[in-house]
């Protein structure tokens, strides 16, 4: 199944949800949701994460999943910046082979790895 084209799709981030309702996105905030599949990133190299992740969103969107959570690590650095999965992620999330099958994303609770970690909600699976 083909996501469908994302051009006209506005860009998601982690404050800009156009896609939820209030409340839903309060609850993606709060930690309120329960991912039906987790992907950790770690240890993975740029590459194979993107690969990764494209593959698992597919999947979970086609086995009917909504919410899912992603784990990229906090990857803190001593110098202050992030790490470069948590860095690329958002972007990956935004690229047009998975911006289609995405209605918005978020930071994870603390439970839940916190800004090491990503709540996604899916778009439903089309017929």
């Amino acid at each position: 199944m083909r996501p469908p084209l994302a051009r006209a799709l506005p860009r998601l981030d982690h404050d800009a949800q156009p896609g939820l309702d209030k409340a839903t996105a309060q609850k993606m905030r709060r930690g309120k949701i329960r991912p039906q599949r987790r992907l950790d990133l770690h240890g993975l190299t740029q590459d194979e994460a993107r690969r990764a992740l494209t593959a698992f969103l597919r999947a979970a969107q086609e086995a009917g999943c909504r919410d899912i959570l992603v784990i990229t690590g906090k990857g803190v650095k001593k110098d202050g910046s992030i790490g470069v999965l948590r860095a690329r992620t958002p972007g990956w999330l935004n690229a047009p082979e998975n911006r289609g099958r995405i209605v918005a994303f978020s930071y994870a609770a603390p439970k839940d790895g916190g800004e090491g970690a990503l709540y996604i909600r899916l778009k439903k699976a089309s017929a």
